[in-house]
């Protein structure tokens, strides 16, 4: 499937549907990651593939694994979907403590991948302080930015402490209003509720880092209870810490970043 696809960069990134795939293509490593460092899904779950030199673990479907199957599921169903992607704005994959009833769950971990998009050509390189404003992203500031987002995903991710043994998974979408019809959802999903999920503990928020491309910015975020970051290097984070209680689940309209 397009999730198992290995991550390779072109020489330039020229069309909007360029830029796309190499976004899908790093949300799959992104989550792949997170989920095989977590300890989340067994071994059998993953294949490995290459984002240029840097091996990755990749999730796969695995019929001895049905929540890495229903995984794989979630993101190809929307990923998949080229509308979806463009009008996509937030997605949620949430670590909630086990409970009968999913709707009462406490959340204790949560990875936030944020898109934003430019529909009126190559987007400026907004985000760099050393750089003249008008220089647009080439390909080569975008593939050192993927390979330092995935390298800070496995160092923060390897040095949290263990999420507890019993946890299911969960994920929510959030749609830039203006752009998508109030009924929309994308196939295997449902109208969503934020109502009863309540974070556990004292939450600690996290930017992990982001991936500019001429058309396209993921952003990924992590929010995990603030004793599991003892043994964290706080350097390794540029943004350091903040602490944002119970908001990871209340998209803001406009970024508190900026």
């Amino acid at each position: 499937s397009n999730f198992q696809s290995a991550v390779v960069f072109p020489n330039k990134i020229s069309t909007e549907q360029q830029s796309l795939m190499l976004v899908k293509r790093l949300l799959a490593v992104a989550v792949s990651c997170i989920t095989y460092l977590r300890g989340i899904f067994p071994e059998s779950a993953y294949g490995t593939r290459y984002m240029d030199d840097v091996c990755v673990k990749i999730l796969r479907e695995d019929k001895n694994c049905p929540g890495s199957t229903q995984l794989v599921k979630w993101y190809v169903n929307y990923i998949s979907h080229f509308h979806s992607m463009s009008i996509l704005k937030d997605s949620f994959l949430v670590v909630c403590k086990y409970k009968e009833k999913i709707s009462l769950a406490t959340i204790t971990e949560c990875y936030h991948f944020k898109f934003k998009y430019t529909h009126n050509g190559p987007l400026l390189d907004f985000s760099s302080e050393n750089k003249r404003n008008d220089s647009t992203i080439t390909c080569a500031d975008t593939k050192k930015a993927s390979i330092l987002l995935i390298r800070k995903i496995y160092v923060l991710m390897q040095n949290l402490s263990p999420l507890p043994d019993d946890v299911c998974l969960t994920m929510k979408l959030f749609y830039y209003d203006e752009v998508t019809p109030s009924d929309y959802q994308p196939p295997g999903f449902k109208e969503g509720e934020c109502e009863g999920m309540i974070f556990e503990g004292e939450p600690m928020y996290l930017n992990v880092g982001e991936v500019p491309t001429p058309f396209h910015m993921l952003k990924v975020k992590v929010t995990t209870e603030k004793q599991r970051m003892e043994n964290v290097d706080k350097s390794i984070l540029k943004h350091g810490e903040t602490n944002v209680p119970l908001r990871m689940l209340r998209v803001d309209r406009d970024d508190p970043e900026e």
